[in-house]
């Protein structure tokens, strides 16, 4: 028989379950949407962390920190594997409002914010990381495929966030095309994301 239809009106639905973090998250998520900083929001970030401890990942790198809102999922998802984040920022007013908001949620010791442009902070390390969060200019995705891999372990895993952007198209046609990924696209509505419907793209280091 054909397949009954879905609940009426979902996003709203499943908007429903979304869990509002901490009041420390609660605050970095009004100041986004007062400064238009785009952040993942609750439920990308409860899937970092999902993500980051189901694969008990020890080393994480962070590619675009802004105000440390993704990082402080990650950092958590770390401290509880006895692990640390490395986070790269660009912006040096960024990069200082992460690491205070870092502080602030007694994440220090396991994560630091390193403040350059991702191509050289990556270049400055060795790795290998478990697990690695790209949310850098969407134009600059292509250009850090190689570097990702390249500091991923085998069984490794990237998330790149907001690939459903024109930006992204170069990125997503090269890792879709490499036989060293085993890439995912999910276009999916993500309420409390920056943007609600968009593409996140998980990648298996082969």
């Amino acid at each position: 028989g054909a397949m009954s239809p879905i609940v009426v009106n979902p996003e709203p639905y499943f908007s429903r379950f979304v869990r509002s973090g901490d009041p420390l998250l609660q605050e970095l998520e009004a100041e986004a949407h007062a400064e238009n900083i785009p952040i993942v929001g609750p439920l990308v970030g409860e899937l970092l962390f999902i993500l980051a401890r189901a694969l008990r990942a020890r080393s994480v790198l962070e590619l675009g920190t802004a105000t440390g809102y993704s990082a402080i999922y990650l950092a958590r998802a770390c401290a509880l594997n006895s692990g640390r984040l490395t986070t790269i920022e660009m912006d040096p007013r960024l990069a200082a409002r992460a690491r205070k908001n870092i502080e602030r949620a007694g994440l220090a010791p396991h994560a630091t914010v390193v403040c350059s442009a991702a191509g050289e902070g990556m270049a400055a390390l060795t790795g290998p990381f478990d697990l690695i969060f790209l949310d850098i200019d969407k134009a600059d995705y292509a250009g850090v495929l190689g570097g990702c891999r390249r500091l991923l372990r085998t069984g490794g895993l990237l998330i790149a966030d907001n690939v459903a952007f024109p930006d992204a198209d170069e990125f997503n046609r090269a890792i879709h095309a490499d036989a060293g990924w085993r890439p995912v696209s999910l276009f999916a509505f993500l309420p409390g994301h920056s943007p609600e419907r968009d593409g996140l793209c998980l990648a298996l280091r082969c």
